[in-house]
């Protein structure tokens, strides 16, 4: 099928593609072909095909030159799980891109169990992986650099920035490496206070979503206090209205 009918699909739960991963491919299609063909659907009357099973491939392809590729064509579309795990086996999804596609199923109203059972693993897994979407940008920026990827080592990291954000900023921005040792020790310096009631991690990630949040209403205030942009007197003091408003529904 010529390359030209193709498209990817839009909710592929790989997004993140490594450019040296590509280059290698593209040259071992050069000088082998594709040897497994491209799954395909149907994606309208015009007689183009959305892609069900090879992005990757489909990109490496596009950059060996390639004109035709060789396709299986299927009546309906891609089962989103099927997909997870069709990347998860030729090479594992990147946490993000695994977070990414559980956030979706959520909001599309399937509950973490019923995701990980599907998933074929752990609940908590799948929470400590929702909580990726949420870190504080200290975290964000060691998963994004590749110094921690492991969503349970983040997630304990995320619990213990609420109590001592110096002591885990301080950890991001050393030169060791980001273990989960090294975070088993840094917890046993700040041991739990009797009576403190343990959160579930639902809760701490409902927790890092509201810190992370309001780090970034107070950057936004900040540059509205800088006056950019410049907006109305009325506009402004609706504003802080509302900002008024939530503190006190928060108190």
């Amino acid at each position: 099928m010529p390359l030209g009918l193709l498209d990817e699909d839009p909710q592929n739960p790989r997004t993140e593609f490594v450019e040296a991963e590509l280059d290698e491919l593209a040259e071992d299609i050069r000088q082998r072909g594709i040897l497994q063909p491209i799954v395909v659907h149907p994606a309208d009357a015009a007689g183009r095909y959305r892609i069900h099973f090879g992005a990757k491939r489909y990109r490496a392809a596009k950059r060996a030159g390639l004109n035709e590729v060789p396709v299986v064509v299927r009546e309906a579309a891609a089962d989103a799980y099927a997909q997870v795990a069709e990347n998860h086996q030729r090479r594992g999804l990147t946490p993000l891109d695994l977070a990414r596609f559980i956030r979706r199923r959520v909001d599309n109203g399937e509950s973490n169990a019923t995701i990980a059972k599907r998933l074929v693993m752990d609940p908590t897994t799948v929470a400590h992986h929702l909580a990726l979407l949420d870190l504080p940008p200290a975290l964000d920026a060691a998963l994004r650099s590749g110094r921690c990827t492991s969503p349970k080592t983040l997630y304990e990291l995320g619990k213990l920035h609420q109590a001592q954000p110096a002591q885990v900023k301080a950890l991001i921005a050393g030169e060791s490496e980001i273990t989960r040792a090294a975070v088993a020790a840094m917890r046993a310096q700040h041991p739990p206070v009797a009576g403190e009631r343990h959160h579930q991690p639902g809760e701490v990630s409902l927790l890092m979503q509201a810190n992370r949040q309001c780090e970034r209403l107070e950057q936004t205030l900040a540059c509205l206090k800088q006056g950019e942009p410049a907006l109305d007197e009325a506009d402004l003091a609706a504003l802080w209205q509302r900002v008024s408003n939530l503190a006190s529904r928060s108190a």
